[in-house]
């Protein structure tokens, strides 16, 4: 196979692997990236996400990542849910986080990806990533023409919508690179008038000090924003806020990735039983599911703070 076939291969397994949509880019220093991002850590809009700040070189250039890197492969997995968790009188998590963890869902199915490119071209260096190294992941998918990165800081694809999972295979094959397609967003302006905390600065620019996600998953203390509870909407790990209200997601199907169904007590749950939860019930509805990133002491603090039952006096 030439480069031109070999890449078309490689984009009809990504969909009999299950994915929506497969680009590729050209494993090179993010240029048109770089400003932004650096100026988006001096600004000091990670909060305390410390991770963000190391490893710049290999964010910024996959070559610095995985030598002898030449191309990207990006691929983004649905997880718009089939049936939604109830919100009335209820306590909300993310749709991501709804099922089991997709880091382990995505991976497997990379690795299934790469074994089938294999099977063409013989052993390669390649890579798979999901979230989980210094790898821009938005930029990428954007960059192979998958979709652009909307003022709510998501990948939008126009035929996908949001709810998306992103992830990577960085290999040393030369192939045939796609061209990124034009920010369809124009003058709406939806995502930053819905955003109850005011976290979306500008276009695809988020404070992450005000961003309710940082506060409900990545933040270890124990004080929760008090001048941001109300804002906070009954969220207590993740938002999607800011997705809800995006007229792209209207075209968004649900997914048939059985594994991102919620355990089925979830659709029971009320804010009575939130406070109830115990750790026991905490690990029964939670087993293998990203919401363990928070831990049931962070996911309880939350909740508390939500509730007023938690002295935050000194924050």
């Amino acid at each position: 196979m030439d480069k031109n076939e070999l890449s078309t291969y490689i984009k009809n397994q990504a969909e009999e692997t299950g994915f929506i949509a497969c680009g590729i880019a050209r494993a090179d220093y993010l240029a048109d990236y770089a400003p932004a991002f650096n100026k988006w850590i001096e600004n000091g809009y990670q909060a305390g996400m410390d991770y963000m700040e190391r490893n710049r070189e290999k964010r910024l250039d996959p070559r610095q990542l995985m030598e002898g890197a030449r191309s990207v492969i990006s691929v983004i997995y649905n997880y718009t849910p089939q049936k939604e968790l109830p919100k009335e009188n209820n306590y909300h998590i993310a749709r991501y986080a709804y099922g089991k963890d997709y880091h382990f869902v995505m991976k497997k199915r990379l690795w299934e990806l790469l074994e089938r490119i294999e099977r063409q071209t013989g052993k390669t260096q390649s890579r798979v990533f999901v979230d989980t190294a210094p790898v821009l992941d938005r930029a990428w998918a954007e960059l192979a023409g998958i979709g652009w990165i909307g003022k709510n800081g998501m990948l939008i694809s126009p035929k996908h919508g949001s709810y998306v999972f992103i992830g990577e295979i960085i290999t040393d094959l030369e192939l045939e690179y796609d061209t990124p397609m034009n920010n369809l967003c124009g003058g709406c302006t939806r995502c930053l008038e819905a955003c109850p905390t005011g976290a979306i600065i500008k276009d695809g620019v988020i404070d992450s000090n005000k961003c309710i996600p940082y506060w409900t998953i990545e933040y270890r203390g124990e004080l929760m924003p008090e001048h941001l509870k109300d804002a906070f909407r009954d969220n207590i790990f993740g938002c999607d806020i800011c997705q809800e209200v995006c007229p792209w997601n209207r075209f968004a199907q649900p997914t048939n990735e059985e594994e991102f169904s919620p355990h089925p007590d979830l659709y029971g749950m009320n804010k009575e039983k939130w406070h109830e939860l115990s750790g026991e019930e905490y690990r029964k509805l939670f087993k293998k599911s990203a919401v363990k990133r928070a831990k049931y002491q962070g996911l309880k603090r939350n909740i508390n703070f939500l509730s007023g039952e938690t002295d935050n006096s000194a924050f």
